[in-house]
């Protein structure tokens, strides 16, 4: 079983940065893929960015290309993402998630999720 606790949302002016960060305990060693997600307003969950362990390969959504950085500490147990040039329609839940198994990187692919952690883009 794995369990993630994301930690650094807040409220932040566009243009800002902020760092998440996902805290990951239990059994990890059958964990293929380390996936951000958020959840805008009244709007379906979407993948953000994504880490593969055993490679440390990455992905991204397209509209934060070049501003997200999705990074994994070992000795911390954490993946981060941080974020700069935040903009307004950055504004969701980002969720922290674990797949155990090769797949797309949509939601159906992940079975363990963190809580949530809220960001606040202002104009």
């Amino acid at each position: 079983q794995v369990q993630l606790v994301e930690s650094g949302g807040g409220l932040v002016q566009a243009g800002g940065s902020l760092r998440l960060s996902c805290l990951i305990s239990g059994r990890t060693d059958n964990i293929y893929r380390m996936g951000w997600f958020r959840q805008p307003p009244g709007k379906g969950r979407e993948a953000v960015a994504a880490i593969d362990p055993w490679n440390d390969s990455t992905d991204y959504e397209d509209s934060v290309k070049d501003r997200f950085t999705i990074s994994r500490d070992i000795a911390k147990r954490t993946v981060d993402l941080q974020m700069n040039s935040l903009m307004p329609e950055d504004t969701a839940v980002y969720y922290c998630a674990a797949a155990p198994r090769w797949g797309p990187n949509v939601p159906s692919t992940y079975d363990y999720w963190g809580q949530g952690t809220q960001v606040t883009v202002s104009s």
